[in-house]
């Protein structure tokens, strides 16, 4: 095996005991999803027994992913530095499901006050702010959304979001929909969301 191998499968081995983990499932109880012993299941979590593709496949369904994405090499996909949204803050990619994007955004600007700055697309968002406070406008209705706080929202509603007060940072998560719907838009100058 060489070197890249070796880190492969050591990645797909921690992915396997990440996404168990995650989705709170004992090692017996994903064992009888699988059709594995516990211990053979431990085994492959500690690199102590080979990987199968059957068992890969299997493993991949269990856990609600995909074999792909199981065993991606995700190294060229690391994102180091923001895209700069001039005095709209910063915002950071992440790769995620091809079905939903994610982005992480600093916000330093309140929304805009034209409601003819307001963005309107097909899909569905999801929000919660990390740090700060921000406000969200849907059409009319203005919502005060602070730290730890969520939202979600149909985006054929006008919306923009903005911070409030202070810079504050916000993860988005987009459906396929509004993902296009902002792409189209350009999401730049304005601080529709």
């Amino acid at each position: 095996m060489t070197q890249e191998e070796g880190a492969l499968d050591s990645l797909v081995r921690k992915r396997i005991r990440a996404l168990r983990v995650a989705q709170g499932l004992s090692l017996e109880e994903l064992a009888k999803r699988v059709h594995l012993g516990q211990s053979s299941l431990s085994r492959i979590e500690n690199g102590q027994r080979r990987l199968a593709l059957d068992q890969l496949v299997a493993l991949a369904r269990a856990l609600d992913t995909t074999l792909d994405q199981l065993v991606e090499n995700a190294a060229d996909d690391v994102v180091i530095s923001p895209m700069n949204h001039g005095a709209n803050g910063l915002s950071w990619p992440m790769k995620g499901d091809p079905a939903m994007s994610v982005m992480r955004r600093r916000f330093t600007e309140p929304p805009p006050d034209n409601p003819a700055k307001m963005r309107a697309h097909p899909g569905r968002e999801w929000l919660v702010v990390l740090s700060g406070t921000a406000t969200l406008l849907l059409g009319e209705r203005r919502f005060r959304v602070e730290t730890n706080r969520a939202a979600e929202f149909p985006t054929m509603m006008p919306h923009a979001i903005g911070a409030e007060g202070r810079p504050c940072e916000v993860l988005f998560v987009f459906d396929r929909d509004a993902r296009r719907g902002h792409r189209e838009n350009g999401d730049s100058e304005d601080n529709g969301s």
